[in-house]
């Protein structure tokens, strides 16, 4: 199997060929198909799985197909626990779209906002935040997240065991109930059983076993 067999645009097949992915991932093979179509998805896939380009791709497929015009308005949402893990993704987001007129950007806390909120006003396509920042910047009224139709939680465990999982809630109810919802989480605790059950519709399930891991 390689890239193109997935039906993922020109743009996005040119730019796997530039960075260099030839053939895909198991779970990037198992869930890009189901994704495309726009299911939502629980998987269980530790970092290293490329899991990143499992969920990203998909979407960014999606938005080429549907490009916004005028003011842009943050069509997806991608929630992780930690500041290097939200630069990392953001950084394969804007490789992945290097032949794309999308948008990404980074928020987390710890540095001055002014720079994240002169870029909320220009206008974002995809926003990967951190939960903490995120709700503080929803707070002071510079995040509308009343046009988003993707949504990723990424590592999701991890995020519990930092003691997120009141923000993500409190994220959620911002959040159209008509989209398309994906969580990834190295373990599944009852708490994210009962958060995905709460979040995701008619889900279909993905397991990627570390022995699978490769470098993303």
């Amino acid at each position: 199997m390689d890239f193109a067999s997935l039906n993922l645009c020109q743009p996005l097949l040119d730019a796997l060929d530039e960075i260099g992915y030839v053939t895909p991932t198991p779970i990037q093979a198992q869930a890009i198909p189901d994704l495309i179509v726009g299911r939502d998805m629980v998987g269980c896939a530790q970092t290293g799985t490329g899991k990143t380009a499992a969920f990203a791709l998909p979407i960014l497929d999606a938005m080429a197909e549907d490009p916004q015009a005028g003011l842009r308005h943050i069509h997806a949402l991608i929630l992780c626990p930690t500041r290097e893990l939200a630069s990392q993704i953001n950084d394969n987001i804007k490789q992945y779209a290097r032949h794309l007129d999308i948008r990404s950007m980074v928020m987390f806390g710890g540095v001055s906002q002014r720079p994240q909120v002169n870029n909320l006003r220009r206008g974002v396509d995809i926003l990967v935040a951190t939960p903490g920042r995120l709700l503080d910047l929803i707070s002071q009224g510079y995040v509308d997240l009343s046009h988003v139709q993707f949504l990723v939680l990424d590592e999701a465990d991890r995020m519990l065991d930092m003691g997120f999982i009141r923000d993500i809630r409190k994220i959620l109810a911002q959040i159209p109930e008509d989209r398309q919802s994906l969580l990834f989480s190295a373990t599944m605790p009852r708490s994210i059983v009962e958060l995905s059950r709460d979040m995701l519709y008619d889900p279909v399930s993905v397991s990627i076993t570390p022995e699978s891991a490769t470098v993303e």
